[in-house]
């Protein structure tokens, strides 16, 4: 069975950097699974690879749609595996890497779609976050799923109407459903780990939220809000654009936006690490520095090209 090579971590710890360099070893193609980077025009802020990046390595998945339009793991699971079946038939190995960890895990374990959704439930949970706010549907759905809320933002609202209503629906929470669902795959993946001290990741993160800023962050939040786009897009509802959009809108100062848009980058990348540290097929390596990226590519290069012969 052919190996699809995943590569995972927290925001900030260099899984770009380690698929480009293992890419360009294995002559491979990249899949990338995080749910920001599928939109157009959200470069800066979702740290896409840059355009010298996309050209040294053929990527899939990133700039696909509008901003506005909607995306979810289901669609991404059911479009990755079709360009995985693709590269295989290429003689190439595909890469799939991001930090988004539902997206991975509905590829790898499938998704629970067993639960319909039923269009009156889910304009009473929509009024219910017009009338009372993201935080208390997030804290209601704490009361009945804690392992699922743990795993999500309130702002990430759709999801927890979702995990919301299929625990109204069925009287199981959601990740259940993920757990009880059996997907069989003509491949099978091998998932890396990232793993950095946490004051080093920390300071990663701090210091990428500042080059965003210098590379022009604000002018591009500016720039998709000048196309029409709404500023409640759930694109637009994540770390990041919501603080930038809160600057814009003179509710808060630039200083403090940069400061919230780094607390919350480390929030996230906490969450990040509950979630993939609960799957223990995730082979985990330590990045200290430079050398270990390099290493670390050479090596997995090394062990696939082994297998091949």
């Amino acid at each position: 069975m052919e190996n699809v090579i995943v590569i995972v971590g927290p925001t900030g710890s260099g899984k770009t950097k380690l698929s480009l360099m293992l890419a360009e070893l294995l002559n491979s193609e990249i899949i990338s699974a995080d749910s920001r980077q599928i939109f157009k025009f959200l470069d800066i802020g979702t740290a896409k690879p840059t355009k010298e990046e996309l050209k040294k390595v053929k990527h899939h998945l990133i700039d696909k749609i509008n901003p506005d339009q909607d995306y979810n793991a289901s669609k991404f699971a059911a479009d990755a595996e079709q360009i995985i079946k693709q590269i295989f038939e290429q003689k190439k190995i595909p890469i799939v890497v991001g930090g988004s960890g539902l997206y991975i895990k509905a590829l790898i374990d499938g998704i629970a779609e067993s639960a319909d959704t039923n269009s009156e439930l889910r304009e009473e949970l929509l009024t219910l976050r017009k009338k009372m706010g993201n935080e208390y549907l997030y804290n209601e759905l704490k009361k009945v799923d804690k392992v699922s809320a743990e795993k999500m933002l309130p702002q990430n609202w759709k999801r927890v109407i979702r995990a919301l209503e299929v625990y109204k629906l069925t009287g199981k929470p959601i990740w259940m459903h993920y757990q009880n669902q059996q997907i069989e795959r003509e491949f099978s993946f091998k998932q890396i780990g990232l793993n950095w001290k946490r004051g080093e990741l920390y300071k990663n993160i701090e210091n990428r939220v500042d080059k965003m800023i210098e590379d022009g962050f604000i002018d591009e939040v500016k720039s998709i809000l000048k196309m029409g786009y709404s500023r409640n897009i759930n694109a637009l509802n994540t770390v990041g654009y919501k603080e930038i959009i809160e600057y814009l809108d003179n509710r808060i100062s630039l200083d403090r936006a940069i400061e919230l848009i780094k607390r919350n980058t480390r929030r996230y990348a906490k969450r990040q690490m509950t979630w993939f540290n609960a799957d223990k097929r995730i082979e985990w390596f330590n990045i200290n520095n430079e050398d270990d990226f390099k290493n670390l590519a050479e090596k997995i290069a090394k062990e696939i090209n082994e297998r091949k012969n």
